[in-house]
Formats: structure tokens, sequence, C-alpha cells
């Protein structure tokens, strides 16, 4: 599946780092990464199904670590 062009930009940046400086910290964009891919996993699982109900929202809300 192709990645979007916000996960696209991001891993740009890191390979970009990493090039200008193997030894380079990435991890925080290697965390927006992760979460940019998340973001764009979620979108499209959501809009293919139904919308959910209060109590499934709220087990889906369960699976997030508080926030803090």
């Amino acid at each position: 599946m192709p990645i979007s062009s916000e996960a696209a930009k991001v891993r740009a940046r890191i390979a970009g780092k990493k090039r200008q400086n193997p030894d380079a910290d990435v991890t925080d964009d290697q965390r927006e990464l992760k979460m940019t891919t998340l973001e764009d996993y979620v979108q499209r699982v959501i809009s293919s199904a139904p919308l959910p109900t209060p109590d499934q929202i709220a087990r889906l809300r369960a699976l997030l670590p508080p926030v803090g």
C-alpha cells in the first residue's frame, strides 16, 4: 500500500538527517513517522467501516495511553 505524502516527507527527513550524519538522533522523527502511519491506517479503516457505536468508541479509547 502506498504511503501518504506526509509520511513520505517524514521518511525523507529521516533519510536526509542520516545521510548528513549517520549518528544523528532521529528518535522524534521516527516517532512522528509511526504516528503518521498509524493515523493513515486508522483513517482508512474508519472510512471503510460503518460508524461505531458509543460502546465501541469507548473500547477504542481504552486502547490509547493516558495523556499528560
